[in-house]
């Protein structure tokens, strides 16, 4: 395997830093504690990638956020929001490879998905993949945020106690695991760091629903 440590030294050590706070608040799957959020699917740059940052215009995989999200029974406008609110680091597939080397539970992909999580959603969808292979498919990383939102919706109850929508418990699951989720359903408030990520999601509501075409 290529150690990127060697070649690209100076851009490993310019975005460590980023990367590190970045991963600090992110990252997808259960979380023991339901008033904090750590965060729960991954791309070579693409055409509207930046070639200084890795990011990405998340915009470009709309036809593929809507394909699947149809196929999960999820809301597409949800669905491209949270690749919105994911956005927030570099997917460079080799600068998230030099990364989880340093940091093993990290996440990968456009969708910032964790290993666990994936593993969780695969079976009985594209059970022949591999998280690996995530920071280098994006199309895969889309498909499996929309199976990972179908599953969180499977477990929310029919009424919710608290004061959130759907959408939000969805985002709110995404972002802090099914345990936390059905905690905020049952009224419990979220810390402050799913609360930001909730905060996101609704200033990227607008350009997410302009994406998949759905308006107001």
């Amino acid at each position: 395997m290529r150690h990127p440590w060697k070649r690209r030294a100076g851009l490993v050590a310019v975005t460590t830093v980023t990367i590190a706070a970045a991963v600090a608040c992110g990252g997808h799957g259960p979380a023991a504690d339901p008033t904090r959020a750590p965060s729960a699917a991954a791309g070579t740059p693409g055409p509207s990638a930046s070639k200084a940052t890795g990011k990405q215009d998340v915009a470009q995989w709309a036809p593929q956020v809507t394909a699947y999200a149809k196929k999960a029974a999820v809301d597409p406008r949800l669905l491209m929001a949270i690749l919105y609110n994911e956005s927030y680091k570099p997917h460079d597939p080799e600068l998230e490879r030099a990364w989880q080397r340093l940091k093993p539970d990290s996440a990968f992909g456009i969708a910032n998905m964790h290993k666990a999580a994936f593993d969780d959603t695969k079976p009985g969808r594209f059970a022949d993949r591999d998280w690996q292979e995530l920071p280098d498919d994006p199309k895969l990383a889309v498909e499996a945020a929309a199976w990972y939102l179908h599953d969180l919706a499977a477990q929310l109850p029919s009424s919710p106690s608290g004061t959130y929508t759907r959408n939000e418990l969805l985002a709110l699951g995404y972002n802090a695991g099914a345990g936390n989720m059905l905690a905020f359903a049952r009224g419990a408030k979220p810390g402050s760091m799913a609360q930001s990520y909730l905060d996101r999601l609704h200033q990227n509501w607008d350009k997410a629903g302009e994406a998949v075409g759905k308006r107001g």
